[in-house]
């Protein structure tokens, strides 16, 4: 019980801080600096827009996805090893679907322009990063050390 009440609490959470950023965004919030605009981005593909040609399919593809991915850590027991990174993994990636399917592309804001251009991105995409460099570590760690978990 207290394994899905972690990944709920981290899924949500992670969805629902996502989204409220992203409201600001829909709303005509920006910001500039030399370095770093804050400002509303759609994007109709996934990283750098790749896949963009799919169009409405993407979010389709991205739901299957998504389901499959957490039916392999459920299978796998890995929820049961490390439900808060799943479960900030999880709330990231369905509040990059909800923007597919509510506002047609992914609404991204954060666009690094000092010294080269780099792929506009958002919240959840760093959360996104954040949880996969952790679940990865955390298996190197379990790799090296099986007795410590």
């Amino acid at each position: 019980m207290r394994i899905a009440a972690v990944f709920l609490l981290a899924a949500l959470g992670t969805w629902w801080i996502d989204h409220g950023i992203k409201e600001l965004f829909l709303d005509g919030y920006q910001w500039h600096s030399r370095c770093i605009s804050l400002e509303l981005h759609l994007n109709r593909g996934v990283a750098f827009s790749l896949l963009s040609f799919l169009g409405p399919w993407l979010k389709w593809m991205q739901t299957v996805l998504i389901g499959g991915m957490f039916a392999y850590f459920v299978r796998e027991r890995w929820l049961r090893l490390e439900p808060f990174a799943l479960g900030v993994l999880f709330g990231a990636a369905l509040g990059n679907l909800w923007d597919r399917f509510t506002q047609g592309a992914v609404v991204d804001y954060v666009y690094w322009h000092c010294g080269f251009d780099f792929a506009v991105f958002n919240y959840a995409d760093v959360m996104i990063d954040c949880s996969i460099a952790w679940l990865l570590l955390r298996a190197w760690w379990r790799h090296r050390h099986p007795q410590k978990g």
